[in-house]
């Protein structure tokens, strides 16, 4: 990809935008917006009994509460399955004996560059939960192929959750 007038247009306190000039062919050079993103990591807690342990919380950009996958933002250099496992504990009191990957997810690939890395958590014992003094959470336990079918029917709506349930149901049996 070739590349020209490249600047940081807006330093913000979760995401910068850049802008650029892209070459795109034989049609010219484009002006195009990016919202640099750190990235996240997500994480989907299954239970023995075949239940999986949603959050319920508030998102201000959508103004509702959403069910959806324990998850957070990557510290600078870290390992994102390290990330998932401590937001994890942090937001369900939840911790994992084991976490297998279930891939990346780009989250809007037109506009963002943050990419969530999705990990299944097993082998689950509880903890205290310490969630983030700015975040209200709720855990919602529920069997995994009801979520499934929440996610099918559009009941759960947030992407990096949908596409961790459809992943994981291929490897649960």
């Amino acid at each position: 990809m070739e590349t020209k007038n490249r600047s940081i247009i807006f330093n913000g306190l979760v995401v910068d935008v850049e802008q650029m000039d892209v070459k795109i062919g034989e049609q010219g050079w484009y002006t195009y917006q990016i919202v640099r993103h750190p990235g996240g990591a997500a994480i989907l807690p299954l239970h023995d009994d075949g239940t999986i342990t949603l959050i319920r919380q508030l998102r201000p950009a959508v103004g509702d509460f959403m069910l959806e996958l324990p998850a957070g933002r990557l510290s600078p250099d870290e390992d994102p399955a390290l990330c998932a496992e401590r937001e994890l504990v942090e937001e369900t009191g939840l911790v994992a004996s084991s976490i297998v990957s279930l891939g990346l997810l780009h989250t809007s690939p037109g506009v963002f560059d943050e990419i969530i890395h999705l990990y299944l958590a097993t082998g689950l014992s509880q903890g205290e939960a310490a969630p983030e003094d700015y975040e209200e959470i709720f855990c919602v336990r529920l069997p995994l192929k009801d979520a499934v079918e929440m996610a099918a029917e559009g009941k759960i709506t947030d992407g990096k959750t949908i596409a961790a349930l459809l992943r994981a149901q291929r490897l649960v049996k």
